[in-house]
């Protein structure tokens, strides 16, 4: 073993929270609506807390004011030099990102305003995955071009990987060719994107000159949060076909046209109306509370809720919404 004294490790808790509200996912930021956002983060003390779920929480609530209910662990980043900048010393940060679900209300809104955080549109992050009103422009205008060209780059010291290679990743990330669009993709699709120089956090980490992002592909974060955030879309879209995660993200009682809207604002995509009616009735994840609601306008619609046997009745429940 070297002599060399090793590196302080210090580790650091991320939460990808998440909400939906006026038919769009929110994620949960801190910071200025005129800054790099970042999602909600603070040390893990394990002499004040036994677990880090448990740290997290307290750090969630201390920064946000928000009590969390689901709660589970996505992956640990540790790369190097994901938080360094030129010249700083310090221990070297490894995060554990959590995926949090919660209900959006008026009283919620009110305690995040006077906590300095906010809720986005998980879409102004991550476009390329907003598939609702059809193929995203984006998509043949910029990316898919520009990544053509990077898979023609000549292999450098900092990445040899072929041409070859990075043509078939782009074509499985992206669904080309005779692959379908997958929506769970979505760290992958992030990560070549990253790769190929085309985000501004690539310019952070000194990948590409500031002049070579252009024009810029969704909002930027701090560190590698959007990543985290990529990693956590990517879980929630294979989540929920199957488990009843969903339902976290709704009302206790809600009418079908509100849960259509939920899965839509997660999966990215346009599920027609009765084709995700006779999805939801196959599931039999909801039963009906005998009563109806006219705060959507039209005519009185039905109120439903998550029917809870289902846990006891199949191993896998969920909305098995496929893929493009």
């Amino acid at each position: 073993m070297s002599g060399q004294p090793r590196p302080e490790i210090e580790i650091g808790l991320n939460a990808a929270i998440v909400a939906v509200s006026e038919k769009s996912p929110k994620i949960l930021v801190v910071g200025d609506a005129g800054d790099l956002g970042s999602l909600p983060f603070g040390p893990f003390d394990p002499e004040r807390h036994r677990t880090m779920e448990m740290s997290l929480r307290a750090t969630v609530e201390a920064q946000t004011a928000l009590h969390l209910g689901y709660i589970e662990q996505l992956y640990t980043f540790g790369d190097r030099g994901r938080y360094r900048q030129a010249g700083e010393s310090g221990p070297h940060l490894v995060s554990v990102g959590y995926l949090a679900l919660t209900r959006g209300d008026a009283d919620q809104s009110s305690r995040l305003l006077t906590s300095g955080v906010h809720w986005r549109d998980w879409y102004a992050y991550l476009p390329w995955e907003d598939w609702r009103k059809g193929r995203p422009d984006l998509l043949d205008s910029v990316i898919l071009p520009q990544l053509a060209t990077w898979a023609e780059t000549p292999a450098t010291a900092a990445s040899r990987e072929p041409t070859a290679s990075r043509r078939a990743r782009i074509r499985l990330a992206f669904g080309l060719d005779d692959f379908p669009f997958d929506d769970e993709r979505v760290l992958e699709r992030y990560e070549l994107l990253y790769e190929a120089g085309l985000l501004q956090e690539a310019v952070a980490d000194g990948r590409v000159e500031a002049d070579k992002v252009s024009p810029p592909l969704g909002l930027a974060m701090r560190f590698d949060h959007r990543r985290i955030a990529a990693t956590a879309l990517a879980r929630l879209r294979g989540k929920i076909k199957y488990r009843p995660v969903v339902f976290e993200l709704m009302q206790p009682e809600f009418t079908l046209t509100e849960l259509q809207a939920t899965v839509e604002a997660i999966s990215g995509r346009h599920l027609h109306k009765q084709n995700f009616r006779r999805l939801v009735e196959g599931a039999e994840l909801v039963e009906p509370t005998g009563v109806s609601t006219t705060a959507t306008g039209g005519r009185p619609a039905a109120l439903f809720r998550f029917r809870r046997q289902i846990l006891e009745e199949r191993p896998a429940p969920g909305l098995k919404v496929g893929s493009r």
